[in-house]
């Protein structure tokens, strides 16, 4: 007992110590550099930032499918706003805010219909991703440059980590700190493990789901905004399926489908699996079906390793 408990304490981090081993045995020394960790932290930091959100819903016992679509509206949104002129400080909240919006709907539609996250957010995925095309007159917004566009890079002659690596830093910690020293937190992990008891003791649950499917579609804001500073534009077709990559991340992190688990600090691993994968595919030279077979492979031994201790 003793031994399966330290593995599921420990099994993420020993994934990703193998994972890297494995890639850099296959591609050299160089996999360690400075520079290329600095790289896999850049490819990971719009995920991961989208994946913090979704380690809360996952938590709760919800999932939302509307993440990628949220990312390309919040782009959208930016370059709008950058373009009438609005400083980069209101254009970010404006992107933010939108995406947040947009997750209160998520929250609402599922407390009120009382239908399953998945549906709802299925639906909601097509709206949101439809608007972000209508408000750009379906094509790529080009926006004048500002600071926005180098929260991911490292100006030339200068040590240290770009700002949005740090913004995803401090994101994680207070992430982490609200789901172990608040009662929200408590709430959330409730509500995950059984709903119907936390209801009995008071929990509640619809002001909690509200709140948790806005604050997560906020950090996805957050990770729109990163998407932003990447490309320099707002595109409505961005991150297309990248909701399946930030799900991934939390599940491979230790988070459970069925609620009631999940930890900032495995999401982050998990992200950073999946990142050494991709960047090890390429720097090796392999086929991106490789990286795909790979990918999906490590999700479903994730998910069945979850099923299999959930029924233990």
């Amino acid at each position: 007992m003793r031994a399966r408990a330290l593995l599921d304490r420990t099994g993420t981090l020993l994934g990703l110590i193998l994972v890297a081993v494995i890639f850099g045995a296959l591609v050299g020394s160089q996999f360690f550099a400075p520079a290329n960790i600095e790289l896999m932290a850049r490819q990971t930091a719009i995920v991961c930032t989208a994946a913090l959100g979704m380690t809360i819903v996952i938590a709760l016992g919800g999932i939302d499918l509307s993440v990628g679509s949220m990312i390309a509206l919040s782009t959208v949104v930016i370059a709008l706003l950058l373009r009438r002129d609005v400083s980069p400080v209101a254009a970010a909240f404006g992107g933010v805010g939108a995406a947040a919006i947009c997750g209160l709907l998520n929250g609402v539609l599922i407390t009120q219909l009382r239908l399953v996250p998945f549906i709802i957010t299925l639906g909601t995925m097509l709206v949101i991703r439809g608007a972000a095309k209508g408000l750009a007159e379906e094509r790529r917004i080009e926006a004048p440059m500002t600071w926005l566009n180098d929260m991911l890079r490292t100006a030339p002659g200068r040590v240290g980590l770009p700002g949005g690596i740090w913004t995803v830093i401090v994101l994680a910690l207070l992430v982490a700190g609200l789901l172990r020293y608040t009662r929200f937190g408590r709430h959330v992990f409730a509500i995950g493990s059984n709903e119907r008891m936390a209801r009995l003791c008071g929990v509640p649950i619809a002001w909690t789901k509200i709140a948790v499917y806005t604050l997560s579609a906020a950090l996805t804001g957050v990770a729109g905004l990163l998407q932003f500073s990447k490309i320099a534009v707002g595109d409505p077709t961005v991150a297309i399926g990248l909701e399946l990559d930030v799900i991934a991340a939390v599940i491979i992190g230790g988070g459970s489908l069925l609620g009631g688990r999940g930890t900032v600090a495995g999401t982050i691993m998990g992200a950073g699996i999946m990142a050494i994968i991709q960047i090890g595919c390429t720097q090796k030279g392999l086929a991106s079906w490789v990286q795909q077979i790979l990918t999906g492979a490590i999700i479903v031994a994730a998910v069945a390793l979850d099923r299999v201790r959930t029924t233990r």
